[in-house]
């Protein structure tokens, strides 16, 4: 009896179906793989038409996978994670139809050379730092700052490396003049009392490929707050005087709240100069001090 009423129940349930494709195409259900076969979310999938041009891009599932719709035709698609092989592959795309080309196994790149232990300093000339105030109702404002300087101590191991930079505050720049001088204010920077920005890094964690995380400590408006930069290593290269550089972009956000920077006073007088989270990214390039020309 109890099989029987299973049976039912499950004759009663409804088959889930694909959703129907637009009239005139066909689909690619793509699937990405680790290399020992576990799904990888979050893969870059690029597919170009015959032309070389773009026609569409996306991301995989949490399942590793990712269905395009497109018109018939064959296909290129590129697929890429940071700390892996691009695989390249052809598809051909047919009318009414599904596809599903085979899982793409994406290997491990090799690692890019490290840095050799010892001092770098920051170049300022070939690196930025720059931010995005988000939160402030029609539209986000992008700045950055001049003058920094800092310096890399590369440890025997990476993870027992240091970075120190040191920003001017009174070098941020949002290119409106106005807005300039309000930030710089006693209502925001405080230039005055507080004229730099000073952020001291400790520990180096790997995650992957060329990703870690820099933990260290924020020196801002006269607050200490830790925080957390995830960055990318891009490795090492040569520049046009024979130096060798080292290259990395970080990312991270910042809480105005977290440094006691209360705007109240200012959206009170209509002044939305900023809004609540702010965005910093940094690309940076260092050298060894005794290759500075």
């Amino acid at each position: 009896m109890p099989l029987a009423f299973l049976h039912r129940l499950r004759d009663r349930t409804p088959h889930r179906t694909q959703p129907s494709l637009p009239r005139g195409a066909g689909a690619l259900d793509l699937c990405v793989n680790d290399p020992v076969g576990l799904p990888m979310a979050g893969v870059g999938i690029s597919v170009r038409d015959s032309g070389g041009r773009e026609a569409t891009a996306g991301r995989t599932d949490p399942n590793g996978r990712l269905t395009v719709t497109l018109p018939p035709g064959g296909y290129r698609l590129a697929v890429t994670s940071d700390g892996f092989r691009p695989a390249r592959f052809a598809a051909e795309v047919a009318a009414g139809e599904r596809t599903a080309p085979r899982p793409v196994t994406l290997e491990l790149a090799p690692a890019l050379p490290l840095p050799d232990a010892g001092q770098w300093r920051l170049d300022p000339d070939h690196s930025a730092i720059r931010f995005t105030a988000r939160h402030i109702g029609l539209a986000e404002i992008h700045g950055r700052f001049n003058r920094f300087e800092g310096g890399l101590w590369i440890g025997e191991r990476m993870q027992d490396s240091r970075v120190e930079v040191t920003i001017d505050a009174a070098s941020i720049d949002t290119g409106v003049r106005m807005r300039d001088d309000h930030l710089r204010s006693a209502e925001f920077l405080d230039v005055e009392r507080f004229p730099y920005l000073q952020f001291a890094g400790e520990r180096f964690v790997h995650k992957g490929g060329g990703r870690w995380t820099v933990q260290g400590v924020l020196h801002l408006h006269g607050v200490s707050r830790t925080i957390q930069l995830d960055t990318r290593y891009l490795g090492i290269g040569t520049g046009i005087a024979g130096e060798t550089r080292t290259a990395c972009q970080a990312v991270t956000e910042l809480h105005r709240e977290d440094f006691t920077l209360d705007w109240r006073k200012m959206l009170a007088r209509g002044i939305a100069a900023i809004g609540a989270t702010i965005r910093v990214e940094l690309d940076i390039q260092a050298i060894r001090p005794e290759e500075q020309h």
